[in-house]
Parts: C-alpha cells; sequence; structure tokens
C-alpha cells in the first residue's frame, strides 16, 4: 500500500512513519523542510517532496497513484498566541486540509482514504461534563479551529473517498511532546500539577495512537470521527502524581495557573480547564489499547 503523509517528521509522524516502514508500506513524505527530513530519515527508502502546505503546487502530483493519505500537519499550539499566531494556528489545518483534499481531488488515480488529525478540543474545555465522538462542538477559540478543520476534511467524501477523523488527546511519548516538559521539570525537584489540579487530561500513548491509525487504513468500515483518547482518563493531580511516583520524584510545587496565563496567554486555557473525553466509537470499532492505564504507560515511556 502506498501511503501520503503529512506532518511525518512530527513528534507523532516520526514514530507512525517508523512503524509503517517495518509494515513494509511505500511512503511519500510530504515536508516543509527538505533537510530537516533527510536528516531525521536518513537512509530510508521513502519519497520525500517539499510543499507549503497552504498553496497549490506540483507536489499535489505525489498524491496520486497513493493508496491513503495521512494528513496530520498544522501548527503546534504549545507557544504563546497572539492575534497573528492563532491565525496561523487556523490557516496551517483549514487551508492545509483544504489543499489535500484538493489534491485528491485533481488525482487520475484517487486515493480511496483520508486519515485527518483533528484534537479534543473540538469539545471545548469542561471540569465536569464527559464527552464522547456523538457530543456537541464547544465554541472557543480551538474548537472553532477543530470544526473549520473537519469540515474542509469532509469534502472528501464529495469525491467518494473514505474519510477517517482522529480526535487526538495528549499524546504521551518520549522524547517530545507535553510529557517531556513535564519531565524536565520532576527531574529538577519542580514537579507539581498546573492550576487547580482538578482538571482533567485526555491523554492516550503514542504507540496506541500510531496503533489506531494502523487499524483505521486496515479497517475499511471505519468511517467518520473517532476519540484518539484512552479508555481511563486522570485529573492534573492524578497525573503529576503518577509521574513523579514514575521518576522517584515529589511532586510538590502546584504551578499557578497565572504563571502559564504569562507563558501561553490564552492557549493556557487548554491545561488550566481540561476535558474528558471518552473514545466510545473506538472501542466499538474493536480497537485494543496496549497502554490503557496511565502508570503502565508511563513504565514504559520512561524505562531505559
Amino acid at each position: 500500500m502506498k501511503l501520503a503523509i503529512t506532518g511525518g517528521t512530527g513528534f507523532v509522524g516520526r514514530v507512525l512513519v517508523e512503524r509503517l516502514i517495518k509494515d513494509h508500506y511505500s511512503l511519500v513524505l510530504l515536508v516543509r523542510n527538505l533537510e530537516r527530513a533527510r536528516h531525521i530519515f536518513p537512509n530510508k527508502d521513502i519519497e520525500i517532496v517539499p510543499y507549503v502546505a497552504t498553496e497549490s503546487g506540483s507536489w499535489q502530483g505525489s498524491i496520486d497513484g497513493c493508496d491513503a493519505v495521512i494528513n496530520l500537519a498544522g501548527e503546534p499550539i504549545s507557544r504563546r498566541w497572539n492575534d497573528q499566531y492563532k491565525q496561523l494556528i487556523l490557516e496551517s489545518r483549514q487551508l492545509g486540509t483544504r489543499k489535500i483534499v484538493e489534491a485528491i481531488g485533481k488525482a487520475q488515480k484517487k486515493p480511496t482514504l483520508l486519515i485527518n488529525a483533528s484534537a479534543v478540543g473540538y469539545y471545548g474545555t469542561s471540569q465536569t461534563e464527559s464527552f464522547d465522538e456523538n457530543s456537541q462542538p464547544g465554541d472557543d477559540f480551538l474548537s472553532q479551529v477543530c470544526q473549520k478543520w473537519e469540515a474542509e476534511a469532509k469534502n472528501v467524501t464529495k469525491i467518494g473517498t473514505r474519510l477517517l477523523i482522529l480526535r487526538f488527546g495528549i499524546v504521551l511519548g518520549s522524547g517530545g511532546g507535553a510529557l517531556a516538559k513535564m519531565v524536565a521539570s520532576f527531574n529538577l525537584f519542580a514537579g507539581g500539577p498546573i492550576g487547580t489540579g482538578n482538571q482533567w487530561m485526555s491523554w492516550i500513548h503514542i504507540l496506541d495512537l500510531v496503533e489506531l491509525i494502523v487499524f483505521g487504513l486496515e479497517h475499511p468500515e471505519m468511517e467518520g470521527c473517532f476519540n484518539a483518547t484512552t479508555t481511563n482518563q486522570v485529573h492534573m493531580r492524578e497525573f503529576c502524581s503518577t509521574l513523579g511516583k514514575a521518576l522517584n520524584r515529589p511532586c510538590w510545587l502546584p504551578v499557578p495557573g497565572i504563571a502559564l496565563e504569562l507563558i501561553l496567554g490564552e492557549g493556557a486555557v487548554i491545561v488550566l480547564q481540561g476535558q474528558k473525553v471518552l473514545p466510545k466509537r473506538t472501542v466499538e470499532s474493536g480497537f485494543t489499547f496496549d497502554y490503557p492505564l496511565l502508570e503502565e504507560a508511563l513504565e514504559q515511556i520512561l524505562s531505559p
């Protein structure tokens, strides 16, 4: 099977690409930085194509003949937001997905599947409600981004391509993501819950996320939206306590919400309020998690 992938040099993408290489998939990586991609994947039998995600171009021809497209691209949300950066967050997802769908529509041999990333930010934030794939969207900035992102992806169904949208939770893995920043604080004996500690953290082990993507490739009955979160969500306080035990470090220094707001601005709301998102349709599809419990997940990630 031949796959085109955007975001293949990112935190999730790198693990996914290695997994797909192991299973002998033929890969085309659409990348913004050609040299960085070659450095990450040296001596790999991968076609690497430079592209500008938000613009039409010759790169779109590389999708012709692929069996599926996996679209993971988008500007990171873990830096301070201002109006200009919020526009980048939106356009990288909305316009980037629009150009992918445009390329699929132009292809003579069209991909039969688009797997498109989204996020649990779709549901908005709440410390009391639980959400599943049938829940209504929120109305904050990230929810609006996710709604527009998913709306662009849904246009692919008009040309007969199957669509699978995965709403990512907080992805836990080694070497990057939110966990790497938290581990650094704990290793300095400065770890602790952020804000009140009562907010939910909807998470997934990176290996389970990658397996869910592969599961979607191999199960043509899967269509629509699926939550990429584990079945056992935890509050921030429990997460930090479990992480402290795994690292043999104290969990004693809470980070005031106002400190995070000074760093991230409006973006701090994601961490300070959170949401409990359950993978109802994901479980019903027959997918099983290798790391459904936080303690097991952290043990696997942090083991030497």
